[in-house]
């Protein structure tokens, strides 16, 4: 499945029927925190950032999370991907450390996802 860019509201029995086709109960998601979108549906999340910067997002703005659709906000969301280990924003782990930019996340996904 090609890379989605999400920068409308979805539903969220769309965001079920991406995680089907890939992962089963899973989506893996890119967000912008500076633009307010996200990418879905790539094999990595890598293949969504790539996605994202070729369409001008900043890497520093760029964070990969995985999403469960069938749970509610926020345990819908998990802040785990190989893109955020960036030692240079002192995010040092898989995990979005930053609770300012775990919040953003949250506040994104709710308004992209109904």
């Amino acid at each position: 499945m090609d890379v989605l860019l999400i920068d409308k509201p979805i539903t969220r029995q769309q965001l079920r029927d991406v995680a089907e086709e890939i992962y089963g109960d899973m989506v893996k998601a890119v967000v912008d925190v500076k633009k307010g979108i996200m990418a879905i549906s790539g094999e990595l999340h890598a293949d969504e950032e790539a996605f994202l910067l070729g369409r001008d997002s900043l890497q520093e703005n760029l964070w990969g999370i995985n999403l469960y659709p069938e749970r509610e906000l926020p345990d819908m969301i998990e802040f785990d991907s190989m893109i955020n280990i960036r030692p240079r924003q002192h995010n040092r782990s898989r995990v979005v450390e930053d609770d300012v930019v775990r919040q953003r996340i949250v506040e994104i996904v709710r308004m992209l996802v109904q």
